[in-house]
């Protein structure tokens, strides 16, 4: 049986940090702030504000939201970026994505128009270079990709001089997921719909990063044991069966299959995305530190 690298354990060691990091921060007039910028009412938006709101209060981050019509025009939403920017009480600002269906054509360059030092969830490019030059002096990298460093740090499992396998190429995930896990000394191997012998490369690593958003694509015949895989997914399974009836999210991994092999693995619920929030928080921290 494989050890459950829980999040849980993750977030409350990094809150109980953040908390400390927060009280000395408002000892010198300085209150922690966060800026979600929403636009339009999407639903699937609700659960999340809600969760950064209490994490917030949690921490001693105080989370503000910019609500947005879904109709706003490109230039309103960047002078909107603009007086965030230049607002010294905002350390953070986080914008929802994806992005209204008549925006989504000019993401790069609403992205763009945030201040690196504000972009506390890797959308710049300026945070991408930084990712990728293993600089920590603008930006950070997404929180996600971050959520994953901090599980494998806080469970102990050093990377250097491992193979690592990372599943997904996206640009929240995957690209900087490998750039991490290159920094940490780690031989980074990353696969994609293209790659035609993935199953073959991840029996061969010893960590094993899924990020490619399918149910059931990591199957037992991707693992052999002492593996440790980190799932990143979060993927609806109408046949799971869960304490409110069938149906329920699930990663990439068949669990049933993987988990009896491998030497640790994380839960889905209760991995990579229950840290997510508190990295969140932690990026606005150092950014107000900064």
């Amino acid at each position: 049986m494989a050890q459950l690298l829980l999040g849980k354990n993750v977030a409350d060691a990094i809150n109980t940090d953040l908390r400390r990091r927060t009280a000395a921060l408002r000892e010198k007039g300085t209150v922690p702030t966060l800026a979600i910028v929403r636009l339009g009412d999407d639903p699937s938006d609700e659960s999340y504000l809600r969760g950064a709101r209490k994490r917030g209060q949690e921490v001693g981050v105080e989370v503000r939201l910019l609500q947005l019509p879904e109709g706003t025009q490109l230039s309103q939403l960047l002078r909107s970026l603009d007086d965030l920017n230049a607002d010294d009480a905002v350390h953070g600002v986080l914008l929802l994505r994806p992005l209204p269906a008549a925006l989504r054509e000019h993401t790069n360059t609403i992205c763009d128009r945030l201040s690196p030092r504000k972009d506390v969830d890797g959308m710049t490019a300026a945070s991408a270079a930084g990712v990728f030059t293993g600089s920590a002096e603008v930006g950070f990298p997404p929180c996600t990709a971050t959520a994953c460093m901090e599980i494998l740090d806080y469970y102990g499992i050093d990377c250097r001089g491992k193979s690592a396998v990372v599943i997904g190429r996206s640009q929240v995930v995957g690209k900087p997921a490998a750039m991490l896990l290159l920094g940490r000394d780690a031989t980074v191997t990353v696969c994609h719909t293209k790659t035609p012998n993935t199953a073959a490369l991840c029996r061969q690593a010893d960590i094993i990063l899924t990020a490619a958003g399918v149910l059931n694509s990591l199957t037992g015949d991707f693992v052999r044991p002492g593996q440790v895989v980190i799932d990143v997914a979060i993927n609806y399974d109408a046949g799971k069966v869960t304490a409110r009836g069938v149906g329920g999210i699930a990663g990439d991994a068949c669990f049933q299959e993987v988990e009896p092999i491998v030497a640790a693995i994380t839960p889905v619920p209760g991995g990579v995305g229950s840290v997510t929030t508190s990295v969140l928080m932690k990026h606005v921290v150092e950014a107000a530190e900064k």
